[in-house]
Formats: structure tokens, sequence, C-alpha cells
């Protein structure tokens, strides 16, 4: 399974979101697979953790980010329901759910109804140790139209971004920085 030719399926080769999503997912790939490395004992799947990897985000162009050359109608937060819904579509459904489940570190069925995001009412959280390692890498880096290599963010950073999503979310993360990291 070739993750590129499966992004060039729904991205026009050389526009601003190919290059975008690409340069992503290698930065997120690269990270998850060091992650995965220091894990041996748990056996995660190298070849997946790297598709998946370069794939979690697929669904971004049917979401009105423009200043990611994506130009759908859906809010940004729903990119990883219709990531999973694309991917499930080709017969790829555990790449799907690591769409679904990469969102933030994992949203629960209790976010959902509490902040009433526009997101089918379940858990959405990180349950493989594939799922979880791509979740983490995915949050030193973000996406931007730029066109400059994203710059790792520090734990620190990204516990701050967390804090004002819950002491779950910050909970989560560092329980594992401390296995991943």
């Amino acid at each position: 399974m070739d993750p590129v030719a499966i992004i060039e399926r729904f991205y026009p080769p050389g526009s601003l979101s190919h290059r975008i999503l690409l340069e992503h997912g290698r930065l997120v790939a690269q990270k998850a697979l060091a992650a995965a490395a220091r894990v041996p004992h748990l056996n995660p799947d190298l070849a997946f953790v790297e598709a998946a990897a370069m794939l979690h985000d697929i669904g971004i162009f049917l979401t009105h980010s423009p200043g990611l050359g994506c130009a759908g109608k859906e809010p940004y937060i729903r990119h990883g329901i219709l990531g999973r819904s694309l991917l499930d579509e080709i017969g790829l459904p555990r790449h799907g759910l690591v769409c679904e489940r990469h969102v933030g570190v994992g949203i629960s069925r209790e976010d959902i109804r509490r902040h009433r995001l526009p997101l089918p009412a379940r858990d959405m959280l990180p349950l493989s140790i594939e799922e979880q390692i791509i979740c983490f890498a995915d949050k030193f880096f973000s996406k931007d139209g730029n066109g400059l290599p994203s710059r790792e963010k520090s734990v620190a950073r990204i516990l701050e971004s967390l804090r004002p999503h819950g002491g779950d979310k910050v909970e989560r993360f560092q329980q594992w920085a401390a296995l991943f990291a």
C-alpha cells in the first residue's frame, strides 16, 4: 500500500494542500517511528504506523481551511471522521480509525456532548498502541500554509496548548511522553 498514491487520489499533486499534507505526514511518520522504536516490547506494527501517520489527516481537503489550501465546507474538527469515511470506502478501516481518533489527544463522547461539537456522539479515543503513537507524534507538528518546514514543538508547549481543554488531556499526553519520549 502506497500512502502517497492514496493521497494523490484526493489531492492534486503540487497543490498547496498536497504539499502541506505530505510534509506534515512525513514529519509525523518520522516522529511516530522513533516513538515506536522506544516500545519494542509492545510490538507496534511499524509498517502500519508509517502508512497511517502519512494518511491521518487525509480528510482536511473536505474542510474549510483556506490557509491549508482546502476549500471544503466542513469545520476543521471534522477532518478526522471525514478521513475515516474516505479510508473506510477504499478498504482501509484500520487506517480510518487513526484518522478519527488522532484529533486532539482523542475526543470523548462526553467532550462532544459538553462542548456541543459537530461530531457523532461516540468516543474517539486512540486505543491501539499504533493509534496512541501516531496521536502522540502528531502533536509535535502544526500544519500551515507558509511553505516552511514545521518546527517541532516542545513537550512543554504541547502541554500548555492542552491545558485549556482539560487536565485529562494533559495527563494523557504526559503518559504518552513518559512512554514514547
